[in-house]
């Protein structure tokens, strides 16, 4: 059984762009592990309330990169990206002649193939490895982040048939070293659509909630009579909804089908309840049985693999074991061991 994560690439600085819940969280997570963090935003009073909290911040992305961190963490929000990517686009030519390895890009964004075509359009595609943590609250902004948000959390990585070795290393090495979460590896498009399922899909569902509620004659009274199940059902819509709304649109090819299906899977229950069709109705709620049992707890790994870099389909055996629950156990210069569970 592999535990723990040996680091053949250290990373000893680190560069965040954008502090919001997220990119705040990670510097601050980083800065208490005594990295050295340099950071931006565009929003001076947040560079500010970062500085007080002991993030070291700059004025640009552009001056985040000219000091070559190790691996620089994109998280500004989406809209903001193909901004934020030209500046960095634009000081590689300088970087390259003064010699010296460029930093490796990743990001935390909730959606990934969005994110992997502005890379590459910025021409930084070849250093880029896609990541991101799978964690959150319903606040935001620098003053909701927290040096405590991210430890202990799962974090997708994304491989690509372009993914350089030596780069996935370096962020694992940053994801399972100091930020102290779990990784799983996924290619863009299967990202994507799993968390329209877990992820973009419940918020959609939570705002609706509180949609009906807000249109309803007896709103202010359900209000009134509101307990766990509301609060709990609704908690992710009580965020900014431009954030919200942001994320499901960066995400609508795999949203959409999603919402489709939960459209007619909901007219489908509507119409069984009005005919009184008592075996449909437990049909509705039985269907999810598989995956209540799943959600009980997940088994213990108990088998390991190990995935050789030499080997020329590494990339593809990684996104395979992913798929499979795999995690990383180990990742060392010329293998990464992932930890199984029960076959």
């Amino acid at each position: 059984m592999v535990t723990g994560v040996e680091a053949p690439l250290t990373v000893t600085r680190v560069g965040v762009v954008g502090l919001g819940l997220i990119g705040g969280s990670v510097a601050r997570t980083l800065v208490a592990a005594g990295l050295d963090v340099v950071a931006t935003d565009p929003d001076g009073a947040t560079r500010a309330q970062a500085w007080d909290a002991g993030v070291r911040t700059v004025g640009s992305a552009a001056e985040v990169f000219v000091e070559r961190p190790d691996v620089l963490v994109l998280a500004p929000p989406l809209a903001a990206l193909p901004a934020v990517l030209a500046e960095l686009g634009a000081e590689v030519p300088r970087l390259v002649a003064d010699g010296g390895p460029l930093p490796v890009l990743t990001d935390v964004g909730s959606v990934k193939a969005p994110v992997r075509v502005a890379v590459e359009a910025a021409g930084l595609g070849e250093r880029y490895v896609g990541a991101h943590p799978m964690a959150g609250t319903e606040e935001s902004g620098f003053a909701a982040s927290r040096d405590d948000l991210l430890p202990g959390c799962t974090w997708a990585v994304t491989v690509s048939p372009t993914t350089a070795a030596d780069d996935l290393l370096r962020v694992l090495s940053l994801v399972t070293g100091p930020l102290r979460g779990t990784a799983r590896f996924v290619e863009d498009a299967t990202h994507d659509a799993a968390v329209a399922l877990v992820s973009h899909v419940p918020h959609v569902l939570a705002t609706e909630l509180l949609n009906l509620t807000t249109a309803a004659p007896a709103g202010a009274l359900a209000l009134g009579l509101a307990a766990g199940s509301f609060r709990d059902g609704t908690r992710v819509a009580r965020t900014d909804p431009r954030r919200t709304q942001a994320m499901v649109a960066g995400n609508a090819g795999a949203v959409v089908g999603v919402l489709r299906d939960a459209v007619r899977h909901l007219d489908a229950l509507a119409d069984a309840l009005e005919a009184g069709d008592d075996a449909a109705v437990t049909a509705y709620f039985d269907d999810a049985d598989p995956v209540r049992a799943a959600l009980v707890g997940e088994p213990a790994p108990s088998r390991a693999e190990a995935v050789r870099l030499d080997d020329p389909a590494w990339r593809e055996r990684l996104v395979e074991l992913g798929a499979a629950g795999a995690v990383v156990g180990r990742a060392g210069r010329d293998s990464i061991t992932l930890a199984l569970p029960p076959a």
